[in-house]
């Protein structure tokens, strides 16, 4: 149990991106989830790219970062329309992308084209950019290659999941963080919903969790340490 770890005071807090990328958002969840990452003290908001805009109005010079998702979940439209859609993110005022890699080409070998789709929105955006390898449909081998891909094409960050096909685990945290061997960050993300999840990827080396259930883990972690007192 996590309230029996010697980390369990960790304030997850700066570790999370609040995250609303349910397809029936509305603009009055997009206030209320901007107005929980500044109170909270959250890393940052992650919404569809549609409301960037306005997540980047409401936290105007406030701390949060402004994330947002491209190719969101297949991984699967074109190079250009990834390019575009991120491009366009930035100029609504996305400092953070959360990109999910085509996951086909990976599987098929073409690695240099997943490397070129990476390293050209990396820098032609000049924002942090965290690849969505989609962890629960890859191979260990695919993982370490894909992790390999996304680093040297500049990635800041490896995450996990969409939350689509299956939640981060603790076993993917660890091989990522083993890989990477700090070089970047470790976002993981789909299905955590509760502290002791969420305190389980963090000792696992994740340096980033994305989370829906963020205000909820706080309340967790009171409780846990209330009963602990």
């Amino acid at each position: 149990m996590a309230a029996e770890y010697p980390d369990n005071d960790i304030d997850i807090a700066p570790y999370i991106d609040h995250t609303l990328l349910i397809p029936t958002a509305t603009p009055d969840l997009i206030e209320q989830w901007c107005e929980e990452a500044q109170r909270f003290h959250f890393a940052g908001v992650c919404v569809n790219p549609s409301y960037v805009r306005l997540a980047a109005e409401l936290l105007h010079n406030k701390m949060p970062k402004i994330c947002t998702v491209i190719g969101f979940p297949t991984g699967a439209t074109t190079s250009a329309v990834k390019l575009y859609e991120a491009q366009e993110a930035v100029e609504n005022g996305a400092n953070e992308l959360d990109v999910v890699i085509n996951l086909g080409w990976l599987k098929a070998g073409k690695t240099d084209e997943v490397h070129r789709e990476i390293a050209e929105i990396c820098e032609e955006t000049g924002q942090i950019v965290k690849v969505i390898i989609e962890t629960n449909l890859l191979t260990d081998a695919e993982k370490r290659l894909a992790t390999e891909i996304c680093m040297d094409a500049g990635a800041a960050f490896i995450k996990t999941c969409t939350g689509w096909n299956g939640g981060a685990t603790v076993a993917d945290v660890r091989l990522l963080k083993e890989v990477a061997r700090e070089r970047v960050g470790i976002k993981a993300s789909g299905g955590i919903r509760t502290i002791d999840q969420a305190l389980d990827l963090i000792l696992a080396g994740a340096t980033r969790l994305g989370t829906s259930y963020s205000v909820d883990l706080l309340r967790q972690r009171d409780t846990l340490e209330k009963s602990s007192h």
